[in-house]
């Protein structure tokens, strides 16, 4: 059965002070791969929060950002990547740190991920919002 939806359809699973999140993954009922997009309402607020992989969860992720709309700069390890609306960041190793910022308002980022080799786990990030999972 194929599922379609637009993003401005999937409610925002954030708490309030954080980036509009819609998980797509949830949402849609993908399992396997993660994915899901989040939006900065400012300039300077994190898109992505900063993370590594290992440390935050037990899966091994290698992730992938697309930037939909907006301007963001992200960080991996130290170096600085700008990142205008088109742009794919990929991060291969989930033991790199790892977050975005917006430069424009209403900036969208993409996150999609999974561990290479292996069947899809749901984060621990995102059994604590969907615990049901």
């Amino acid at each position: 059965m194929v599922r379609s939806v637009s993003l401005a359809e999937i409610p925002d699973a954030a708490k309030p002070d954080e980036a509009v999140w819609r998980p797509v993954r949830h949402h849609l009922g993908i399992h396997a791969f993660g994915i899901n997009a989040r939006t900065a309402r400012d300039v300077g607020e994190e898109v992505i929060e900063e993370h590594v992989e290992t440390q935050d969860s037990p899966t091994r992720h290698e992730e992938l950002y697309f930037v939909t709309t907006g301007h963001a700069t992200f960080t991996v390890d130290g170096e600085e990547v700008d990142a205008p609306a088109g742009t794919f960041v990929f991060v291969p190793d989930p033991e790199s740190r790892r977050a975005a910022v917006a430069v424009e308002r209403e900036t969208t980022i993409l996150a999609i991920g999974a561990a290479p080799g292996e069947a899809y786990t749901i984060s621990d990030w995102e059994r604590r919002h969907f615990p049901q999972e």
